[in-house]
């Protein structure tokens, strides 16, 4: 029994032709976020271009300033002035009474003190602070909504497109990647 061609199913010859897409494509008029952002002209790709490599550098700017507030709300809580509440004990009669305090003699250039080696029992939390929590809650939505804009952007399989998301990246990153390795929260 001989089939021909004509016989075949007609959902083959649409998931047929899905699998020859190419990885990237260099058309110029592709459309970015919306049908409304297609350039039609190389100065329009051109500014495309340019925002994306934009986008990219502000994504580890706001990286960087995240991790800069994040340093400085954590200087200033370390110092913030405690007070003794009375019942409770002060912070060096706790430490002195604790079990898994040591005490040892520390030596520095020839001047010897008595110091308490201590360890955390629990992992500590920070309390809620109105002053920063919500500042880094609109830190982490800034920096996510411009993270899923570049690989929106990405998405496209635009090599230009892909190429300005690295390039504002390398250029973020050369500018203030020093700023935000220094806190880690991972």
């Amino acid at each position: 029994m001989a089939h021909s061609h004509d016989d075949m199913d007609m959902g083959s010859s649409s998931s047929h032709d899905s699998m020859h897409m190419s990885v990237f494509n260099n058309d110029m008029m592709t459309a970015l976020y919306s049908e409304a952002w297609t350039p039609s002209t190389t100065g329009a790709y051109a500014g495309t271009i340019i925002f994306l490599i934009f986008l990219g550098a502000l994504f580890r700017f706001l990286l960087a300033a995240k991790a800069m507030a994040e340093a400085r709300w954590l200087d200033a809580e370390m110092k913030r002035r405690y007070v003794v509440v009375q019942g409770k004990l002060p912070i060096s009669e706790q430490i002195s009474r604790d079990d898994l305090s040591k005490r040892v003699t520390l030596t520095e250039n020839g001047v010897e003190e008595n110091v308490f080696v201590v360890q955390r029992k629990e992992q500590i939390h920070r309390p809620f602070r109105l002053s920063v929590d919500p500042l880094r809650a609109a830190f982490d939505t800034l920096i996510t909504g411009v993270g899923y804009l570049l690989m929106l952007a990405v998405m496209t399989v635009n090599v230009g497109y892909f190429l300005a998301v690295l390039g504002g990246t390398f250029l973020g990153s050369l500018l203030v990647g020093r700023f935000y390795g220094i806190v880690s929260e991972h």
